[in-house]
């Protein structure tokens, strides 16, 4: 199984779920391997949260895949509302200044 659908089946089974969409942008860096994702994930359990309680709740069900073999991770966080009043679009993913624990 690819690391990005890893990504996407364990969001998937720990939170519900309006739109998930786990992008690997490992292509976009020098390593080129699956080290670097954008997840963008949408939940009516945002509500009343603020960013980065969301952003621990996608850090917490990621945590094995984050100290073991992901070096970066976008999380784009919404709740409905706030993913429908940006009509689906995301920011691009900041780019990779390396410095992997990973890297040989």
């Amino acid at each position: 199984m690819s690391m990005q659908q890893k990504i996407h089946d364990k969001l998937a089974a720990a939170i519900a779920c309006k739109h998930l969409n786990v992008v690997n942008e490992s292509h976009m860096h020098s390593r080129g391997e699956e080290s670097h994702f954008k997840v963008v994930i949408v939940s009516e359990e945002f509500l009343g949260k603020r960013l980065l309680p969301r952003h621990r709740i996608v850090n917490e069900i990621l945590k094995d895949e984050l100290a073991n073999h992901i070096h970066a991770l976008s999380i784009h966080a919404y709740t409905p509302e706030e993913y429908s009043d940006k009509n689906g679009q995301t920011p691009d993913s900041p780019t990779c200044l390396g410095g992997s624990k990973f890297d040989k």
